[in-house]
């Protein structure tokens, strides 16, 4: 399966149904009053955590997802069927940043909506419409025989960039070649590409890794770094992410260098993870200098073992140190607490108690703007006049007629409201 670590889609709720008007016809009742119900709610859109994902693939070609709408309410008080919600699969480990789209499409403000870190964590990212109000509700002493209801209001629309990192207890770095894939298929199961050229991994292998009978952990080959990887440079500023949550960090280096090329090497990958999270130099991490079959690597692990505090050697052929270094990382995987995860902000309502509205002049048309005034619009049926005295009324109680007389509206002028243009009188 090809590894997809980004995708973006937009989700859009369902609409809620409309409410109906329509009267009671029962035999031997006179004068039946307003029996028309609610329309049913829209479907909301959620992610579920599937532990049996592992990429983010299926959003390579479908990126459009919609949840179903409720359904018109019904005579003698009936209330409609609530819309069907859309369920929509990610892979655990996947960071959801949610964009707000206006009616036209438009991208308002972005945040970091969920982290689906749990298997079976289920998140709305949009949700369905209200259904709107029958005739029933708009029934009082005055007005006894309302002929209007309230249409149903749109589900949410969004933009959602899905970003998966994935979780592993042990992330395996260093410079390409410097023997991570060759690692990873001695002490797992996984068969990443070896071969003697730069880049042979191009995506992060995953391998788990027994070090008793109920005992393992999971470790992930991190493609090749190179300096600049933070930039764009290789391929590391795709993957650097999935370094991010892991407990334990294994730097491999080519031991088959001279020294001080090995110790350049060290410092390049060190800037690297500096320069794309500084806290990831905070983390244990076990470097190690691989190829001891070879001479030279051998005397370069001779001549930095007393420097460095730590240090480890293997050769992934022969065996030699390969136990040891396993049963290190576990025990420094043991000994490390989860690193902590950033938590997405909650999202921010700047909207006065006396003022729910904000109104702008442009091109000479008055537009107001707030949720509940737009929401009041969409859901407004304005071939009826009741419905539009009750939609006039409801602006003059919110101070919407005031606000506009104060910014110097006159007879005539064009106001817009949720993309609906009226004459001001």
């Amino acid at each position: 399966m090809q590894f997809i670590d980004e995708a973006t889609i937009t989700v859009a709720a369902g609409h809620g149904g409309d409410g109906i008007v329509a009267w009671r016809r029962e035999k031997y009742v006179p004068k039946g009053g307003p029996a028309g119900g609610d329309g049913g709610r829209g479907g909301d859109v959620m992610l579920l955590a599937d532990p049996e994902l592992g990429t983010l693939v299926d959003f390579r070609f479908k990126k459009q997802f919609a949840s179903e709408a409720g359904k018109a309410g019904g005579q003698n008080n009936k209330a409609g069927p609530a819309g069907k919600e859309m369920l929509i699969r990610v892979p655990v480990g996947t960071l959801v940043t949610r964009t707000e789209l206006d009616a036209e499409g438009n991208r308002l403000h972005s945040r970091l909506f969920a982290d689906m870190s749990t298997a079976g964590e289920r998140v709305r990212v949009a949700r369905g419409g209200r259904g709107g109000q029958g005739n029933q509700h708009f029934a009082t002493a005055a007005r006894q025989a309302p002929r209007f209801a309230e249409k149903g209001a749109p589900g949410e629309h969004c933009e959602l960039r899905l970003e998966l990192k994935l979780l592993a207890d042990a992330g395996v770095i260093g410079l390409p070649n410097a023997g991570k894939s060759t690692l990873l298929s001695v002490v797992s199961a996984a068969r990443p590409k070896i071969a003697d050229y730069p880049f042979t991994t191009l995506e992060p292998q995953l391998g788990v890794v027994r070090v008793a009978e109920f005992e393992s952990f999971v470790m992930v080959d991190v493609p090749g770094l190179i300096e600049g990887a933070h930039e764009g440079a290789g391929l590391g500023d795709r993957f650097l992410r999935h370094v991010e949550r892991t407990r334990v960090l294994v730097h491999l280096i080519a031991g088959d260098k001279p020294l001080h090329d090995v110790l350049a090497d060290k410092e390049t990958i060190e800037n690297e993870l500096r320069a794309w999270n500084a806290a990831l130099l905070d983390r244990p991490i076990i470097v190690v200098i691989t190829k001891l079959d070879l001479p030279e690597a051998r005397a370069t692990y001779e001549a930095l073992r007393d420097d460095l505090p730590g240090l480890r050697g293997i050769s992934a052929p022969t065996g030699e140190g390969v136990r040891e270094l396993v049963y290190a990382i576990w025990e420094t995987i043991r000994a490390t607490p989860v690193p902590a995860i950033v938590q997405p902000e909650p999202a921010q309502i700047e909207l006065t108690a006396n003022e729910p509205f904000a109104i702008e002049i442009e091109d000479g048309v008055y537009v107001v703007s707030g949720d509940r005034v737009e929401r009041l619009a969409q859901m407004t049926d304005f071939d009826s006049d009741e419905a539009l005295a009750r939609f006039e009324q409801i602006l003059a109680k919110m101070g919407v007629d005031k606000k506009l007389r104060e910014l110097g509206v006159h007879e005539g002028d064009t106001v817009r409201i949720a993309g609906v243009e009226f004459d001001y009188s």
